[in-house]
């Protein structure tokens, strides 16, 4: 038998009127995925995909920028796995309107002068 002392890591996932931060024990060598499946959280959110979301630690998403992803990254003590929700819109497409919008405006207040 072996006497390897668990760590503790978080697991995170929040909608916008709903948000659930749950501490789990874990071995050492546990992924994100298999901690976010430990702890339990689609208890809590059953529409939850845990093999298809997107994960990070602490605001870097995971598989990107270098970070191995969610089912390979191995947990350290402390880490909080964080459970990001899909977007609905792209950001990008988002500013473009608004600056459409606003040059828009901005045209007509030239022409109102």
């Amino acid at each position: 038998m072996t006497d390897i002392e668990p760590i503790a890591v978080e697991v995170a996932y929040a909608l916008p009127k709903k948000q659930k931060l749950l501490s789990v024990l874990v071995k050492p060598g546990t992924t994100a995925l298999q901690a976010a499946q430990q702890s339990g959280i689609t208890q809590f959110f059953s529409e939850l995909d845990l093999t298809t979301a997107s994960m990070g630690i602490f605001g870097q998403t995971l598989g990107v920028k270098g970070l191995a992803p969610p089912e390979s990254y191995a947990m350290q003590a402390g880490e909080r796995v964080e459970i990001y929700r899909p977007l609905i819109s792209d950001p990008k497409e988002v500013r473009k309107r608004v600056a459409a919008r606003q040059k828009a405006a901005a045209e007509k207040a030239g022409v109102d002068k």
